[in-house]
């Protein structure tokens, strides 16, 4: 499949200028058919329902890296996140290391580790918005057991370096753990390239699936030493006595999933590997980069660090004065169906495969 071959897969190109990707991928019309097909099973014949779980590992361990055997099927990020910072074992005086203003998700189950005497460590983003490995380095020591990251931050765009990380956490016997929802998808992202020890991602941004999907991968050096937090029926072998957790990563699955969206999510996944990665990230840096020029052109302050061709997202941060200022430009761009989001008083703006130019040149228009 080319890429100029997918807009109309999206019929939210039909209604609006949607900018919007990091907030939500709109469902595409091959994910919609696939789900439709799960419908009409489940009401007709549900004792012929398609098998998911192993098709999913399989996909994603195809676009991700590492084995199929190394990812657990999870709701979203946080529960992936969750589940590690319950599942290890903590010491009073460990302490876990991430960057200032990561999500929510990357910072909560952490925090609610500090009433085990955890410590949790914050490295400064610099002024302009860059994680530098070596702040993270500065507070690593014999005590990490954690150095978290996303692999691209939510409110900036900052591409990290995860490679790097992953050797200042792997030097102490530190683990590298990613946040990979607004990465997985669009940039380039290898368990194995990178060096990631876990990684936690939701579906339903660039992985075009659905709210409810997710996963966890768990490299297999590490599964040992995490403690399923609720093993269910998948995690261990059948037995009414005694809990054998399975050999791999199904061992941090619990109960049932959301299958109609699991199974509608294998045709983003199919689709994304079809178009390749590095073919979506070239064409989200021309329309970025033609975004950027037309931005500077008017003179609208970038907060986004996009200098760096390696740091680069599909994330595109903005200010067009103060946060009253950005909230009006807010509900204009809205009222002409132009969707962007508007977060801590700043506008992110986040194009797609499937966006055009001409669409770039349409926000622009409004500036």
């Amino acid at each position: 499949m080319l890429l100029e071959n997918t807009r109309p897969l999206f019929p939210v190109t039909q209604s609006c200028v949607y900018l919007n990707g990091a907030a939500e991928s709109p469902l595409n019309l091959k994910s919609r058919r696939r789900l439709d097909e799960y419908l009409d099973i489940m009401a007709s014949r549900p004792q012929d329902k398609p098998p998911v779980r192993e098709q999913v590992r399989d996909l994603l361990a195809r676009l991700l890296g590492g084995s199929p055997s190394e990812y657990a099927l999870v709701t979203s990020t946080g529960v992936g996140v969750g589940l590690v910072a319950l599942g290890l074992k903590w010491n009073p005086g460990d302490n876990v290391v991430l960057p200032a203003s990561e999500h929510w998700n990357n910072i909560f189950p952490w925090l609610a580790l500090r009433e085990k005497g955890v410590e949790v460590r914050f490295a400064p983003v610099d002024v302009n918005n860059r994680v530098k490995p070596e702040d993270i380095g500065a507070l690593v020591d014999g005590r990490t057991r954690i150095v978290a990251v996303a692999a691209v931050r939510f409110n900036s765009g900052f591409r990290t370096d995860l490679k790097r990380l992953s050797e200042i956490a792997h030097k102490t016997g530190a683990l590298l753990l990613v946040d990979g929802i607004q990465a997985a998808g669009v940039v380039p992202l290898n368990v194995d390239n990178d060096g990631i020890d876990i990684l936690c991602c939701a579906g339903f941004k660039w992985l075009l699936g659905l709210p409810g999907t997710g996963f966890m991968y768990v490299r297999q050096g590490v599964q040992d030493i995490i403690t399923p937090a609720m093993p269910g029926m998948f995690a261990a072998e059948d037995s009414f006595t005694e809990l054998n957790y399975l050999d791999d990563a199904r061992r941090f699955e619990t109960g049932s999933i959301a299958y109609s969206l699991f199974y509608a999510w294998t045709a983003g996944l199919e689709m994304l590997l079809d178009l390749g990665i590095e073919n979506i990230y070239g064409r989200i840096l021309e329309l970025t980069d033609h975004l950027i020029q037309g931005l500077s052109a008017k003179g609208v302050q970038i907060i986004s660090p996009v200098d760096r061709p390696e740091e680069r997202s599909s994330i595109v941060i903005i200010s067009v004065g103060d946060a009253v200022a950005n909230k009006a430009l807010y509900k204009r761009l809205r009222s002409n169906n132009i969707i962007v989001t508007l977060r801590a008083g700043v506008l992110r703006i986040s194009p797609s495969f499937f966006n055009t130019k001409d669409e770039i040149d349409t926000l622009l228009s409004f500036l």
